[in-house]
């Protein structure tokens, strides 16, 4: 039956497609820019701080044309290429993210960034957001920017037990694919050039300028299980501005169903229990990216996005005991997400201002959330009352960034110094908002909806801060060979104080074969405005799981103090070797220090978080198993040493009438050591055995990614290998004499996993091309965990490490068009 969907999908959008293909006639004036070829550069004037550039189009410019790209993340410098950088900068095609067949950036970049790991699934709300991980730090340790531009953050606390607990992330899903033309990965720190957050690296994503042409993708696919249907279509159209400006716009429409990976429910004998997998989720978005050049010398630029998630995922079982007058054969609850998200810039730059490039500019970004919950109840109610809703408004959240900002730049020549000096200066303004909403009355009533409890009007808040900084920016050459730069940054924050940041870079070409690099700096990220105001409470059939504001009265029952910006220490050294013609190879070697890491501690569990939790105005059921109690507060909670090693290799074979392959190999290792935990005003220290884990042993020791991609004629074909290196978790066992503890755990390795990814791809005409495509085509799970560790005998997998994931093989079809 999934097949026959699959199938008859398939033959829609492949009937889509002809008939968009069939619309040439009234766009006569576009040029043909297919996935294979190179998008217009002229209109590459409109990156923001960039000098010319041209995308690395599919089957073109393999032997190495990325990392000659002109790049505009980590350097100030306008002329720099990846390939000179002083500092790792990783760019990421649009072509190569295509070739991925996945609908989601973060997806794709897992795919294609060793460095980058993601949660396959996370508790609660979270579940229903994406995030993803640098360098194995925190998703909240890493800065995204939109065209040099800083992105908002999500508004959702990831409130589950795992290596991104506590982290509001950056959710790069919510631009389209369609509109991005690539990712400029810098990997290392960089606060000194761009402020908090950017302590593991930084993500920029830059968005297509052609003003000319359509391209459309439709991808159809499944999992091997039969589950987890999904289907994603996009567009991309650019336009002309009069004779000197662009207009691109992007849209994309996805829809993934439920995934279901679970054990038999130990209660009822069966697998009732739906917890575990992928929520069901729709999401629509757009965006626009434009520029008009009003003068030879000055543009006028602007860009924007939005983006609309709604998101079912289930929650544990209820049996028939609970609530049998309204639900007899028991009940799975679903949280629900409501999301709207939109990011907005506008912009005037130029350059020749008495010698100086300029750049003034506004964004404006923000989430609104809606949480939900619906086949569910309050049991307390409708003993009360004789009835219950079935559907609940639980609580909403907000959050926004206005960042305002004036960039100077200029080049200035030193008869002493082997190159001129590239000077640059700005400063920035941004006012931070976060809210929290109470829900329906009845989400709270008693011990509220089966779940999670509605947030009452005691967690409501409304909380803001300015944001002001300054920077100063050089780099020259000292000698022919030898490069340097010096950058150095001062922030204010009225909620956390002053911060100052530098960095120095260096590198040194011996010559055309090899060279050396490196870099230090220091970092800081400001604690953000959810980590100080955000609770709730997740009820589980047999406990609760609390997270209590740090400024509370409830919290400091716990031993809660206020929070201080953690302050990061950055070394990076390593080289770079082309040994022979279109072989390319790189080695960095980094550490990154951590002190004073904002996560959740506390760990307080029996008599001590239910007497808390009630202090915070939430009652609990009568039912639950005080040793399945527990309540935490964001704190700073310790310091960690993350040593790791970054290689890439690529090389490009011509096999004559037979085309040619790009091969690619790229590896990440990392270590990383909790040096030190701190304690809580009662003394006691702010993390157990597993809330060191979740910072260190959840994410693989390595990773590794090495294939190619065979290019001949209308054909070609990409074979990819992953290896997950293992993870080492720290399991609470659920049944037993040490059942709940938080002292007692279980230690457990996920050994290391292989996936196979391939996609096959055929131009039907120069402007059609079809792929069939699998990723984890041998279907692939983790290991499964010891039985007494399996929460009612239901999690049969550490969904919560950021390895192989829980779903096995996905397979589809996708087909692209461009005209």
């Amino acid at each position: 039956m999934v097949w026959k969907r699959y199938l008859i999908g398939s033959v829609s959008l492949v009937s889509l497609c002809s008939i968009i293909d069939s619309s040439r006639a009234w766009a006569a004036d576009a040029h043909v820019a297919t996935a294979g070829q190179v998008e217009n550069p002229k209109a590459a004037v409109a990156q923001q701080g960039a000098a010319r550039r041209t995308t690395l189009a599919h089957g073109k410019g393999a032997s190495g044309g990325e990392d000659e790209q002109i790049i505009v993340t980590g350097t100030r410098d306008p002329h720099q290429t990846a390939r000179h950088s002083m500092s790792p900068v990783t760019i990421v095609s649009g072509a190569q993210l295509r070739a991925t067949g996945q609908s989601d950036l973060r997806d794709a970049l897992t795919l294609i960034a060793p460095s980058i790991t993601r949660p396959d699934m996370a508790g609660g709300n979270a579940n229903l957001v994406d995030a993803l991980s640098l360098r194995s730090l925190s998703a909240d340790q890493t800065l995204v920017l939109v065209n040099g531009k800083r992105r908002h953050t999500t508004a959702i606390v990831a409130d589950y037990m795992g290596p991104q607990t506590g982290t509001t992330p950056v959710d790069v899903d919510m631009i389209p694919l369609s509109s991005i033309d690539h990712v400029e990965v810098l990997q290392d720190g960089a606060a000194a050039l761009y402020g908090s957050d950017a302590i593991a690296g930084v993500i920029n994503i830059i968005l297509k300028t052609s003003s000319s042409g359509i391209t459309a993708q439709a991808i159809n696919g499944g999992y091997e299980e039969g589950d987890g249907f999904t289907t994603g279509e996009t567009l991309n159209m650019g336009f002309k501005l009069g004779k000197k400006g662009f207009f691109n716009l992007g849209m994309e429409v996805k829809h993934q169903a439920h995934t279901v990976r679970v054990g038999i429910d130990d209660r009822v004998g069966t697998y009732a229990n739906k917890f575990v997998g992928n929520p069901n989720s729709t999401r629509e978005t757009i965006s626009y990216n434009a520029g008009y050049d009003i003068t030879p010398r000055i543009q006028l630029y602007s860009f924007a996005t939005y983006g609309h998630r709604y998101g079912q995922s289930f929650q544990n079982y209820r049996t028939p005991s609970v609530l049998p007058q309204v639900y007899p054969e028991g009940f799975s609850p679903q949280i629900t997400l409501n999301s709207n998200d939109f990011q907005v810039a506008a912009g005037i730059k130029g350059h020749d201002f008495w010698g100086w490039g300029w750049d003034l500019s506004t964004t404006y970004g923000a989430e609104y959330d809606s949480i939900g919950m619906i086949s569910s109840a309050n049991v307390d109610l409708y003993n009360d009352t004789h009835s219950t809703p079935q559907n609940f408004h639980m609580m909403s959240f907000s959050d926004s960034q206005w960042t305002s900002g004036l960039d100077v730049h200029r080049s200035f020549a030193v008869p002493v110094l082997a190159g001129p000096v590239n000077f640059a200066m700005g400063a920035q303004y941004r006012y931070e908002t976060y809210n929290v909403g109470a829900g329906e009355p009845a989400s709270y009533y008693g011990a509220g909806a089966e779940s999670e409890d509605g947030l009452s009007q005691l967690s409501v808040a409304h909380a803001g801060r300015d944001v002001t900084a300054g920077y100063v920016d050089a780099s020259t050459y000292l000698l022919k060979n030898w490069q340097i730069d010096f950058a150095g940054r001062v922030e204010h924050y009225t909620d956390s104080g002053n911060t100052e940041t530098g960095k120095v870079s260096t590198r040194y070409d011996f010559n055309k074969y090899f060279a050396l690099r490196g870099a230090i700096s220091n970092g800081f990220r400001a604690p953000n405005l959810a980590e100080q105001h955000y609770t709730s409470l997740g009820v589980l059939p047999t406990g609760a799981q609390g997270i209590l504001a740090v400024n509370t009265v409830a919290a400091q029952m716990l031993g809660a103090k206020a929070l201080k910006p953690e302050r990061s220490t950055n070394f990076s050294a390593g080289f770079l070797l082309n040994p022979v013609k279109n072989l390319h190879i790189s080695v960095d070697a980094y550490q990154i220090a951590i002190k004073n890491r904002i996560v959740l501690g506390g760990n307080y569990n029996g008599a001590t978080a239910e007497n808390a939790l009630k202090a915070q105005g939430i009652q609990l059921s009568d039912n639950v198993i005080p040793a399945d109690v527990s309540a935490q507060y964001f704190s700073n909670a310790a310091n960690t040493r993350t040593r790791g090693v970054d290689i890439t290799a690529q090389y490009r074979t011509n096999v004559g009438r037979y085309g040619y392959i790009t091969w690619d190999a790229s590896f990440n290792m990392q270590n990383t050591d909790v040096t030190h935990v701190n304690s809580d005003e009662n003394g006691n220290l702010l993390l157990n055995r597993q809330g060191m884990a979740y910072l260190s042993t959840y994410f693989p020791k390595n990773k590794l990614i090495f294939g190619g991609h065979w290019y001949n004629g209308r054909f070609d074909l990409a074979i990819h290998e992953l290896r997950y290196g293992s993870t080492t978790s720290q399991l609470q066992y659920t049944s037993g004499p040490l059942a709940y503890s938080n002292t007692q755990f279980l230690e457990f390795v996920n050994t290391p996993k292989f996936a196979t990814n391939i996609q096959i791809g055929y131009k039907v005409t120069p402007q059609l091309r079809l792929a069939l495509g699998a990723n984890n085509i041998f279907n692939k799970y983790p290991r499964e965990i010891p039985t007494d560790t399996r929460y009612l005998g239901v999690y049969k997998y550490d969904y919560t490490s950021e390895q192989i994931g829980v779903n096995g093989g996905f397979y589809y079809m996708q087909a692209n068009l461009a005209m």
